[in-house]
């Protein structure tokens, strides 16, 4: 099924505004850039241009031109399901697609186009670094897999835990979704920490330092949460900002963003500031 209709066979017949238009609208009315919809949903900024011209002859493919339009939806605060079905009645879509394959497609799926991965080193990698866990943990006399505990990655849930301690870090707590005042209070104070947790849904998160270098850039699954520290500045890029806790050099930033909403913030260590 062919979907390389010009961008004037898309149009709709009525009066109202086209699926491009309507992407358009929302995305002037949130105050976004085409460059800000692509940071934030990985998708082309030409790609982005030639949606909102109602030209979907460049996505690839009806699958990814559903995906596409799924995530950019999304990204401008509308429900991508009328859109979607918009879409399939005006080209079609729907009927070739045996099951719902646009999820494979959201904005924290498509990554930009890079170089293949070297899985030969990878591979080296992967045994050198078994290999001196291994030896590590035979000369400490079994020590290590405290250590490891200790310095676990603090998005990821524990799969065990020592007995219930008072003074147990934030990395070990339970219920990270919900973290406790103690969990958030022992801070740097000669720095800017800032913590994401997203306790009731997924949300895509972007995070750079003061001079631009990425943090962290993909999705906090539900019940997740992670921490990071910049001597001066950390910036953040909210997909779903309504869904997101943050929390600035141990306090809570008391914010009411819209579920859906795209949010740039910036903190430093003279915050909280609340906005």
């Amino acid at each position: 099924m062919s979907i390389g209709n010009s961008p004037a066979e898309e149009r709709p017949s009525d009066d109202g505004p086209s699926l491009g238009e309507t992407l358009r609208q929302a995305r002037a009315k949130a105050g976004l850039r085409v460059e800000d919809l692509s940071a934030s949903t990985r998708i082309r900024v030409p790609l982005v241009q030639a949606i909102e011209n109602d030209d979907f002859s460049q996505c690839g493919g009806t699958v990814y031109a559903r995906g596409h339009l799924r995530a950019l939806a999304r990204a401008v605060g509308l429900d991508p399901e009328p859109l979607l079905a918009r879409y399939d009645a005006e080209h079609g879509g729907g009927a070739s697609l045996p099951t719902p394959a646009a999820p494979l497609f959201e904005a924290e799926r498509i990554r930009p186009d890079r170089r293949r991965p070297n899985w030969t080193a990878a591979m080296v990698a992967a045994i050198v670094a078994v290999v001196a866990f291994v030896g590590f943990t035979v000369v400490s006399g079994g020590d290590e897999p405290a250590g490891t505990k200790r310095h676990a990655a603090e998005g990821a849930p524990a799969t065990h835990s020592a007995s219930p301690s008072p003074s147990a870090s934030p990395s070990e707590s339970p219920s990270p979704a919900d973290p406790s005042e103690s969990a958030v209070a022992a801070v740097p104070a000669d720095k800017v920490t800032v913590k994401l947790s997203v306790p009731e849904r997924r949300s895509w998160v972007s995070v750079k330092d003061h001079t631009g270098r990425s943090l962290f850039d993909g999705v906090l699954e539900q019940g997740q949460h992670k921490t990071f520290t910049d001597a001066e500045q950390v910036d953040l890029v909210l997909g779903d900002a309504g869904a997101v806790r943050v929390y600035v050099n141990g306090k809570p930033i008391a914010d009411k963003f819209r579920p859906g909403q795209v949010q740039r913030l910036s903190y430093t260590k003279g915050d909280p500031a609340e906005g």
